[in-house]
C-alpha cells in the first residue's frame, strides 16, 4: 500500500488535506493554476486505495474528455484499471439515469435527444403550424426562441422577466411566445423527445419526486466529486443536493474568481450556497500556483481583490522571478496589431514556438484587424470558434435516418428525411407524417405505412431500408450506418453536388466512430452531448506551428508561455452591455482575471487610444476601468526610442493653425489625447485618458499630431 501511495508525496499540504478528506461535504476553492486536476485525480486514486469500489464513485465534469482523462490517470497512479468509475458531464449522466428512471415521468428508455439545431427546427415547425410566422413579421426567429426558452430553464426566470430584461422588442408577443413554448413542451413529451435542458430538468424532477430513487442513487454512488463547480447552474446545484442527500459525501471543486458563464445560466452563487446546503462543510483553499510567475500573479491578485463577493485567496508561486506585465498604449488598432505581430516575431526568434503564444480578446470581432496584419506577415494562426460537425446539414440528414429507426415517433427527423426524397415537397411530407401519426402500427412497423405511397420510388427504397434496420439484434451499429450510407449516398451527391467530396469525409468519420458503440441510442446520445468537432483544425495543428487567437471564454483552462490581451478599453473589455449592470460588470472582472492567469512567463496588455466606431469613424477610447484599478507599480508601460516626429515649438500663428479642438495628439509621457481647447498662442488644453484634462505650454512640449 505504501508503494501504491507514492503519488501523495508530490502534493503540497493543502492538496494532501483535500485528498485525505474522505467523509462528509468538502468545498475546495482552487485558484487558477493550483493543480486542481492533479488533486481530483489523486483523490479518486486514494479512495480506491482505501477500499472504495470504483463503481461507487461518480465524477462530474464539464467535458467527457476531462472526466475520461482523470479516470485514466487515477488508474495509472495505482497501476490498476479504474474505468468502472463513472465520469461524465451533468447532461450525459442525466441522460444515462433517465434511461433507467425516465419511465417514472412518462419517458421510455429510447427517448430521442434534440441537439440545439433540432430544437430550433422544432420551434420553427410549431411556429408555422400556429400561424405565428405569417402574421408577425418581427416575431422572433427560431434561434432566438430557442435561446429565450433555454434561459427560462437555466436561469429559473419567468418569460416576462427574460423578455423585459433582454428582449423588450418582443414583449408585445408575450402571449404568442408563451403559447408556442407550451406547445413545444407538450410536443416533446408526446413524442419522447428531450432537448439539452430537459435532460437536467427531467432528472431533477425524478430526484425531487421519488425518494426511493434518491435512496438508490445514494447507494449506487457513495462518493460524488464535481469539477468546475463555479460554472454550474441552479438546476445542477439542486441535482447535486439530491444525489448526495443519503450520505453527504460530496466534494466540489471550483474558483469563484473564474465564474464567467453567466450568459449560459451558470450561477456563481452556487459555490457560496454550498456550505449552507451541506452543513458542516469543510473548506480548503488551493493557493499555490504552478503556472505563472509571481509578477503575473500579483497583477491577477490585484484585479480580483476588487471583486464585490469572493472567497478571499492570494495566489503565490515559487517562481518569484519574471518580467512585470507590459502595458502598451497604441495609437489605434492598426498600431496595436503591428505591435503584437512585431513582438510575436521577436519571441519566435528567441526560440518561443508559435503554439506557446496566444492573443486573447473579449469578443471575436476585436481580432479582425490583427488577423489582416498576421496574414500580411505570413504568421499562421487558428482562431477558436466555428461550426461543430453536427451543425452540418449533411450530417444531420444522415443521422436523422438512424434516429427514425431508433424512435419512429421522432417526426422532426421524419420531416427532414422526407424532404430529401425525390417527388416529396412540404405538402406531401405533411400528408405522410399525418398518416404516420394516425397509425397504431408506427412503433412496430413504419415501413408498412409509407409503402402505401407506391408511386414515390425513393420513398419505397426508404421503406425497405427501415424494414432492414428494424431487424433486432441482426446488425451491428456499424452495419446499420453502412446500410444507411448506401441508401443516402446518391441523395447526398444530388443535394451537395458542389462540395460532395469534402463533406463525404465527415460521414466516413462517423461510420468509423460507430464501431466503438454497441447501441444506436448510446451513439446518438454521445454525439448530441459531446459534439465532435470538424477535424480540419486538428489537421492544421499536426502539420505546422500556429498562433492561437481566442476569446477569453474559449481559452479557459488553457495556458501559454506568452499571452497578449487586446482591446482593453471601456466598451470592449468590459463590454458595453455590462457597464451599467453591477453583476455583469463583476463577471467581466472575473473574465479579465481568467485572461491574465492564462500566461506563464509573459503578459502584454494592449490599449488602443482610438477605436473605430461604425458611423462615427475613429473616436477616443478610455482605457479599461480594470487597468485603472491596478497599482502602477505592478505594470511596466512599454516605450520605444522616439522616432523623428514634428516638434511643436513654433510661433503663435503657426501654433494656432497647427492645432484645433478635436485633433488627436501624442505626448512623450502622457500618451495619446485629444485637443479640447486652444487657450492662446502658446497654450492648449488636451484630454489624456491616462491623466485627464491637461494644459500644455507648446514652447516646452514635444507633441506629435496623429490625425
Amino acid at each position: 500500500m505504501r508503494r501504491e501511495l507514492e503519488f501523495l508525496k508530490e502534493l503540497n499540504s493543502a492538496q494532501l488535506e483535500v485528498v485525505k478528506s474522505v467523509e462528509g461535504p468538502l468545498l475546495v476553492i482552487a485558484g487558477a493554476g493550483s493543480g486542481k486536476t492533479r488533486t481530483l485525480t489523486c483523490r479518486m486514486a486514494y479512495l480506491v486505495a482505501q477500499g472504495v469500489s470504483p463503481q461507487k464513485i461518480l465524477l462530474l465534469t464539464f467535458t467527457r474528455k476531462a472526466a475520461r482523462e482523470m479516470v485514466e490517470r487515477a488508474g495509472s497512479l495505482l497501476k490498476i484499471d479504474c474505468s468502472r468509475i463513472m465520469g461524465g458531464t451533468f447532461h450525459s449522466v442525466s441522460q444515462y439515469m433517465l434511461r433507467f428512471y425516465g419511465h417514472l415521468i412518462g419517458y421510455p428508455a429510447n427517448f430521442t435527444i434534440l441537439d440545439r439545431s433540432d430544437a430550433e427546427d422544432l420551434l420553427h415547425l410549431l411556429r408555422n403550424s400556429l400561424g405565428l410566422a405569417e402574421k408577425k413579421k418581427r416575431f422572433p426567429r427560431k434561434n432566438t426562441l430557442a435561446t429565450i426558452h433555454s434561459k427560462l430553464i437555466n436561469q429559473k426566470k419567468s418569460l416576462e422577466e427574460v423578455l423585459s430584461k433582454e428582449y423588450p422588442q418582443f414583449l408585445d408577443y408575450f402571449e404568442e411566445i408563451e403559447r408556442l413554448f407550451i406547445e413545444y413542451r407538450n410536443y416533446k413529451k408526446e413524442h419522447y423527445l428531450m432537448d439539452y435542458d430537459d435532460l437536467l430538468l427531467n432528472w431533477l424532477e425524478v430526484l425531487k419526486n421519488f425518494p426511493q430513487v434518491r435512496e438508490e442513487v445514494g447507494q449506487r454512488f457513495e462518493f460524488l466529486m464535481v469539477d468546475e463547480y463555479q460554472d454550474t447552474n441552479s438546476l445542477q446545484g439542486e441535482i447535486i443536493k439530491y444525489m448526495a442527500e443519503r450520505h453527504q459525501n460530496v466534494m466540489v471543486v471550483g474558483d469563484d474568481s473564474q465564474s464567467i458563464y453567466g450568459f449560459r445560466g451558470a450561477d456563481y452563487r452556487n459555490i457560496f450556497e454550498f456550505p449552507k446546503i451541506f452543513k458542516n462543510t469543510k473548506i480548503i483553499k488551493l493557493e499555490e500556483n504552478y503556472r505563472s510567475t509571481q509578477p503575473i500573479l500579483d497583477l491577477a491578485n490585484a484585479v480580483i481583490s476588487n471583486a464585490r463577493i469572493k472567497y478571499t485567496k492570494v495566489l503565490y508561486t515559487k517562481k518569484k522571478e519574471g518580467e512585470k506585465p507590459i502595458v502598451f498604449y497604441a495609437r489605434d488598432e492598426a498600431e496595436s496589431s503591428k505591435f503584437v505581430a512585431d513582438r510575436i516575431l521577436e519571441l519566435t526568434e528567441k526560440g518561443i514556438k508559435l503554439s506557446q503564444i496566444a492573443v486573447l480578446f473579449r469578443s471575436a470581432f476585436h481580432s479582425f484587424d490583427l488577423e489582416v496584419e498576421l496574414a500580411k506577415r505570413d504568421i499562421p494562426f487558428v482562431k477558436f470558434g466555428g461550426m461543430k460537425l453536427l451543425e452540418s446539414a449533411h450530417v444531420k440528414d444522415f443521422l436523422s435516418i438512424l434516429k427514425i429507426s431508433t424512435n419512429p415517433l421522432d417526426f422532426l427527423s421524419w420531416n427532414r428525411v422526407l424532404l430529401l426524397l425525390e417527388g416529396i415537397g412540404p405538402r406531401t411530407a405533411e400528408k405522410i407524417i399525418n398518416k404516420l401519426k394516425g397509425s397504431t402500427q408506427l412503433l412496430f412497423d413504419p415501413s408498412t405505412i409509407i409503402s402505401q405511397f407506391s408511386s414515390l420510388k425513393e420513398l419505397q427504397k426508404f421503406a425497405l431500408l427501415l424494414k432492414e434496420l428494424q431487424k433486432q439484434g441482426e446488425k451491428t451499429l456499424f452495419e446499420k450506418l453502412s446500410a444507411i450510407w448506401e441508401f443516402y449516398e446518391p441523395i447526398f451527391q444530388r443535394v451537395y453536388y458542389e462540395d460532395y467530396h469534402r463533406r463525404e469525409k465527415d460521414i466516413e468519420g462517423l461510420i468509423a466512430l460507430s464501431q466503438k458503440y454497441e447501441s444506436a441510442e448510446e451513439f446518438l446520445a454521445d454525439l448530441a452531448l459531446e459534439p465532435v468537432e470538424t477535424d480540419e483544425v486538428e489537421k492544421k495543428f499536426d502539420k505546422e506551428e500556429y498562433l492561437t487567437l481566442s476569446t477569453v471564454h474559449s481559452a479557459k483552462g488553457l495556458e501559454w508561455h506568452t499571452v497578449f490581451v487586446i482591446s482593453l478599453v471601456d466598451g470592449r473589455f468590459p463590454s458595453s452591455y455590462s457597464i451599467n449592470n453591477e453583476e455583469e460588470l463583476e463577471e467581466e472582472r472575473r473574465l479579465f482575471y481568467v485572461a491574465i492567469t492564462r500566461a506563464r512567463e509573459r503578459l502584454y496588455l494592449i490599449v488602443p487610444t482610438t477605436v473605430y466606431v461604425p458611423g462615427e469613424g475613429k473616436v477616443l477610447a478610455k482605457p479599461s476601468r480594470f487597468l485603472k484599478e491596478i497599482p502602477p507599480s505592478l505594470m511596466k508601460v512599454y516605450s520605444e526610442e522616439k522616432k523623428e516626429s514634428p516638434s511643436i515649438k513654433e510661433g503663435a500663428k503657426e501654433t494656432q493653425a497647427e492645432f484645433k479642438p478635436g485633433d488627436l495628439v501624442k505626448h512623450p509621457h502622457f500618451g495619446e489625447g485629444e485637443v479640447i481647447e486652444v487657450l492662446d498662442s502658446e497654450k492648449i488644453k488636451v484630454f489624456f485618458p491616462r491623466k485627464g484634462p491637461t494644459i500644455l505650454h507648446l514652447k516646452y512640449t514635444h507633441l506629435e499630431k496623429l490625425m
